[in-house]
């Protein structure tokens, strides 16, 4: 799924607040939990990662991927 430009912000906050959740977790011994939010931790620092490459290529002007074709027989 994409992330919409606009969104930038509201998705660097979700990056930032998760590692107290994760913390507070494992304060309270909720391993599964602690383990679902370090996977979103990670796919949402992977999201914001690509988002900010996709920006900067708008911006300079580069190539924009627009995905690969299906091909149906």
């Amino acid at each position: 799924m994409r992330v919409d430009p606009r969104q930038r912000q509201r998705l660097a906050e979700i990056v930032r607040n998760l590692p107290d959740r994760i913390t507070e977790a494992r304060m309270n011994g909720w391993l599964r939990e602690v383990e679902g939010l370090t996977v979103s931790l990670h796919a949402a620092t992977a999201k914001l990662a690509d988002l900010d490459r996709a920006i900067a290529r708008a911006r300079d002007g580069g190539p924009v991927s627009i995905g690969m074709p299906v091909l149906r027989s």
